[in-house]
């Protein structure tokens, strides 16, 4: 991990966008909140990602430390993922930028096209 570290930006608020940058991240992180998922789940979840950005963005986040991957020991072999501490962290700064998209959104008289913003009750057994 020492090599992901160096090429982090210094600047915390930089180095913050850095790690949650990406299209699928925050969505990614938001299923992750509640429970840990399989991979054909969240694929289910975000149909307009492809397999291969998923698995992308994943291995970023698990690198990051946002994310854990657990891999079971079966027959047929079950991974599982889910949202770390540090990862759970985050739940109340996406939340801060949903509803700054919806302040956005309402200046910009596009509230139309917005989502409301959802806090979910998490299980007590997420994250690491």
């Amino acid at each position: 991990m020492a090599e992901i570290i160096k090429k982090l930006p210094v600047l915390p608020s930089e180095r913050a966008l850095k790690v949650i940058s990406g299209r699928w991240k925050a969505i990614i992180l938001y299923h992750l909140f509640d429970a840990p998922k399989r991979l054909s789940e969240l694929k289910r979840l975000v149909p307009a990602v492809s397999q291969k950005m998923l698995i992308q963005q994943l291995r970023e986040m698990e690198e990051h430390g946002l994310v854990h991957r657990e891999i079971f020991r079966e027959v047929p072999p079950r991974v599982e993922y889910s949202a770390t501490r540090l990862g759970l962290s985050l739940e109340s700064v996406l939340h801060a930028l949903c509803e700054w998209g919806q302040r956005h959104a309402a200046e910009l008289n596009d509230l139309d096209r917005i989502a409301d913003c959802v806090i979910r009750p998490r299980s007590t057994e997420a994250g690491q």
